[in-house]
């Protein structure tokens, strides 16, 4: 598919990578595929039992005495798909499509974040006619899911001064600094009663969503927030049991959609179809700018019995919708347009025992972090749930002197006679937690254009691809 698109190697290894399924948390198969391209190419490899991967290659003659350089990237993806797709994740190879100038895949997500950082990576390594110092490959896992695999990996036997990180998605931007953040985790416990009534399945659909540290500052709808606003004004209408809800895939996406089925008494049901009527006008006139597309609609299953929340327990759980925050909680007041503190409530489930809830807390200021986190902490205890935290990683802060920035800057105006924009981002990298491992690193962030990463809109820039190629090789030859 990809065979006549350049940088052909780059493109090679990308499309070898999406035959292998590498969604977060299943990424032994593409991590054995890294060891084993090592063995074909006489690289010198580490594989550690989380499936992290670094490969290592001497300096290309002359080039011995040149600082080291590290390419840095991960191996999972995002891997959501659109509801009409039956796309297996575990077993399925990408259903691969050009249009244009882009590549995508066929209702499901890319990975070009971040396969393109292993292909580039890949490609380096596989043709003994680029020049470079001595180089080493940091490949980590789950970096999607709270960055584990960059908070296990040993660094120990790194050697390089210089770090370019590959997991960037928007050419002519080198990012210098980046928010940290962490993963909470509701756990409310449910009980239920035995009901009978008229059976409706509620959907909350076609929103954007798109990456929470990304876009969160587009005030994109959220459609488990939706789905709380919506149990709430339902709840003060109609006689109303909640029987299942679910909502969201990644904690890290704004999920776009979301499934309630409730029981209501017949006599109401004619009410509950006129407020769902009502809302979906009211939030596609809040929305029409960020989520043209989105639409509530109602299937009506007709009468019957199924085990509804209690009341004091439904009222817990509409509650917590309604007063979890959600979206842009401060902006920067040192750089303008950006955001310092967020968070999103990516996944809500019922379960039999339980209501779960997963959300992503981000800043670039770690006592707004903890103090986030520390109020749903206290929400949820106080509503009778618990709250745990896990994949907390460290903001990347930045480094005023750095002569890898300043050269990479130098690099791109002569490439391409403009300069490159110097950015912050609200998103969570692996440089922070690299760094606190290796202190002495110098580090940019940079990659080729894609558009509505975590998402199967997802799309990956051919011409990009290949202009940011020949930006990494100069930047490699450069580097002294």
């Amino acid at each position: 598919m990809l065979e006549l698109l350049k940088p052909q190697k780059v493109f090679y290894y990308f499309e070898e990578l999406t035959k292998i399924p590498h969604g977060s948390g299943n990424t032994k198969e593409i991590s054995d595929y890294c060891v084993q391209f090592a063995k074909e190419h006489q690289i010198t490899y580490y594989q550690d039992a989380y499936n992290n991967v670094i490969l290592v290659k001497e300096a290309t003659k002359g080039r011995e005495n040149d600082a080291g350089v590290i390419i840095q990237g991960h191996l999972d993806m995002v891997a959501v798909k659109d509801a009409e797709s039956t796309h297996d994740f575990t077993k399925d190879a990408l259903p691969l499509a050009i249009k244009g100038d882009w590549v995508s895949s066929t209702n499901t997500s890319l990975g070009g974040d971040d396969g393109i950082a292993v292909a580039y990576a890949l490609a380096i390594l596989s043709d003994n006619t680029i020049s470079h110092p001595h180089l080493e490959v940091i490949l980590t896992v789950d970096e999607e899911v709270g960055m584990e695999g960059a908070t296990q990996i040993d660094l120990s036997m790194i050697k390089g001064k210089y770090l370019l990180n590959l997991d960037s998605e928007e050419e002519g931007v080198l990012l210098t600094s980046c928010a940290g953040g962490l993963t909470g985790k509701i756990t409310l416990p449910v009980q239920y009663a035995d009901a009978e009534g008229i059976s409706y399945t509620i959907l909350i659909e076609g929103l954007a969503g798109g990456h929470s540290g990304a876009e969160i500052h587009k005030e994109r709808a959220n459609s488990i927030k939706l789905a709380g606003r919506l149990l709430h004004v339902l709840k003060e209408s109609v006689n109303m049991g909640v029987v299942a809800f679910y909502g969201g895939e990644k904690d890290n996406a704004i999920p776009r959609s979301c499934a309630i089925e409730v029981l209501v008494a017949e006599e109401d049901s004619s009410m509950l179809e006129e407020i769902l009527a009502q809302e979906e006008l009211s939030y596609k006139n809040e929305y029409i700018v960020s989520d043209s597309n989105l639409s509530i609609r109602a299937c009506k299953n007709g009468k019957k019995e199924a085990k509804v929340l209690v009341p004091t327990v439904q009222e817990k759980l509409i509650f917590l919708l309604v007063n979890l925050p959600n979206g842009v909680q401060n902006w920067s007041m040192d750089i303008h347009g950006l955001v310092e503190t967020s968070l999103n409530i990516g996944i809500a489930r019922l379960e039999k025992e339980e209501a779960i809830f997963t959300i992503s807390v981000r800043s670039s200021v770690k006592s707004r972090k903890y103090a986030l986190s520390a109020q749903i902490k206290y929400l949820a205890e106080f509503l009778g749930g618990e709250y745990q935290v896990n994949g907390d990683y460290p903001e990347w802060e930045y480094k005023r002197d750095s002569n890898l920035r300043e050269l990479a800057f130098r690099v791109y105006q002569e490439m391409f006679g403009k300069k490159p924009e110097i950015q912050a981002i609200h998103a969570g990298l692996e440089c922070g937690i690299l760094l606190e491992k290796c202190p002495w690193l110098d580090i940019i962030s940079f990659g080729p254009d894609m558009k509505d990463i975590h998402t199967p809109k997802e799309m990956l820039s051919i011409s990009s691809t290949q202009r940011m190629w020949e930006y990494l090789i100069t930047l490699l030859m450069k580097i002294s």
